[in-house]
């Protein structure tokens, strides 16, 4: 195990290169084109931050990662590049890990409740338009007056159709809702519903301190399940965006420590940034310069470095960059671009070499000390000690079961909330309207209060419930952070 002050070792050029841990909350890239060697360069990053305890966050976005579980020794390629370096103390080992998957079949179950997403987020998920968006919203905020809680997806269903059936009451407390655009959200939401996106949604949530853990002195890698949640991208980078603010929402300020709380790889950055409004960038801009006062150091893993805005690249500190192919004059391009984000080094031509390098190869600058980054050296990457194939069946499921979570995320809980409301309001209605000589009793929203003619007890059970989820209209905004509610500021 290396020791704290210690670089962590993971490539060698003229010398060992390695990447300091009180640096590591400075944030990185790793950059290169398929099958250039993106994914050992994650793997060995990751062991080596579990070595010293600080635990990882991965996506396992081609079903690869699982064998980190495992020693290694299987593979020759390994051995050689063992042998090419002269690691004569290296030793093949397994890795403390924790599966994930939001379609709870490969890993612990992924939840979220649908408030604490938030409308921001959601409109992304759903790929609604500005003016379908902008009506999610108010029906974001027709349901906190209403004290209607949104944990799952038939709740926001639910919400989506009380909206447009009481749209004319409603436009005088928060403007026109068209049904076309109620239509056009409801269908999104179907299709979501579809894609097993229901699933994600409801309780109990995960609580992102959950990562946060050791075994033996070594921090657990949670690896996310996502070969089959990249099937739907927007799904994907959204989930993985909103999970990064939770982190941020709920870790406290630290400075800069000496090594990080936790490091969180964002595979196939690409797609976060792909036809993002420029809201959601600002944002994601943001949350990755905040975070690092907060101890997380985030790693883009992308083929390109122009994948990412500008203002994300200039916060990448350490850099690992593989081949890139240049073939196109567009490809011509990125290779300039990506030669002219890394120091300098005087002896060696850095845009040659980014089309040069051989699998396994990179260039390599990581910060010094001081914070500083190291001039770019041409280095082959270190072998990963655990193992390069996936676990079976049957040793993944070994895994999950002996997890110390097991049983914590795996039962579904549905209490009363939107749904729920407004199905027992609606019975209500229709019981009072078939008692004779009695009026049944607006429950419609007419303003931004609360309404007095839903009765003692729902109002009771309806302020209970809000108090469980969030305690109030603030609260809520401030569970769903600063990718959810706030999309207006």
């Amino acid at each position: 195990m290396p020791l704290q002050d210690d670089p962590l070792i993971v490539a060698q050029g003229t010398g060992a290169l390695g990447l300091f841990s009180g640096m590591a909350n400075r944030h990185g890239l790793i950059a290169g084109a398929t099958g250039t060697g993106k994914t050992v360069s994650l793997r060995v990053l990751a062991e080596q931050f579990s070595s010293i305890g600080v635990p990882v966050f991965m996506a396992d976005v081609k079903g690869d990662l699982s064998g980190m579980a495992k020693p290694g020794g299987e593979n020759e390629k390994v051995s050689g590049r063992v042998r090419e370096l002269g690691l004569s103390q290296f030793s093949y080992q397994g890795f403390p890990v924790v599966f994930w998957d939001l379609f709870s079949e490969q890993g612990h179950p992924v939840r979220t409740t649908v408030s604490e997403m938030g409308p921001l987020l959601l409109s992304r998920i759903l790929d609604l338009s500005d003016t379908q968006a902008d009506v999610l919203t108010l029906i974001f905020r027709i349901a906190d007056d209403q004290g209607l809680l949104l944990l799952d997806l038939k709740d926001l269903q639910a919400m989506a159709r009380y909206a447009g059936e009481n749209a004319r009451d409603l436009r005088a407390a928060y403007g026109n809702i068209s049904p076309a655009t109620i239509g056009a959200i409801q269908r999104s939401l179907i299709a979501l519903e579809d894609q097993g996106g229901a699933q994600f949604f409801g309780e109990p949530a995960l609580e992102p301190g959950a990562f946060l853990a050791s075994v033996e002195g070594r921090g657990v890698i949670n690896i996310l399940a996502a070969d089959r949640l990249l099937q739907s991208p927007r799904l994907y980078s959204t989930f993985l965006l909103w999970l990064l603010s939770e982190i941020y929402e709920q870790l406290p300020e630290i400075g800069d420590p000496e090594k990080p709380k936790l490091v969180f790889f964002f595979d196939e950055a690409h797609l976060l940034f792909a036809d993002a409004p420029k809201a959601l960038l600002e944002k994601v801009v943001l949350v990755v310069r905040l975070i690092r006062s907060k101890g997380v150091g985030v790693y883009f893993v992308t083929q390109n470095p122009l994948d990412l805005p500008d203002d994300v690249l200039g916060q990448l500190g350490n850099r690992v960059q593989h081949a890139l192919r240049a073939f196109t004059p567009k490809d011509q391009k990125a290779v300039r671009a990506a030669a002219e984000t890394m120091r300098q080094n005087p002896a060696l031509d850095t845009k040659s070499a980014i089309t040069e390098l051989r699998t396994g190869e990179a260039l390599v600058s990581f910060l010094d000390r001081k914070g500083t980054p190291g001039v770019t050296e041409r280095a082959l990457i270190y072998p990963p000690a655990s193992r390069l194939t996936p676990l079976t069946i049957d040793e993944r499921k070994s895994v999950l079961q002996s997890s110390r979570l097991y049983g914590t995320y795996e039962k579904v809980v549905d209490r009363d909330s939107a749904y729920e409301m407004l199905a027992a309001r609606a019975k209500r209605a229709v019981a009072a309207e078939r008692e004779p000589g009695t009026r049944a009793r607006s429950t419609t929203r007419t303003s931004g209060t609360a309404s007095r003619k839903t009765g003692t007890d729902m109002l009771t059970k309806m302020a209970g419930s809000a108090a469980r989820a969030a305690g109030s209209q603030v609260g809520r905004e401030i569970i769903r952070g600063i990718l959810g509610s706030l999309a207006k500021k």
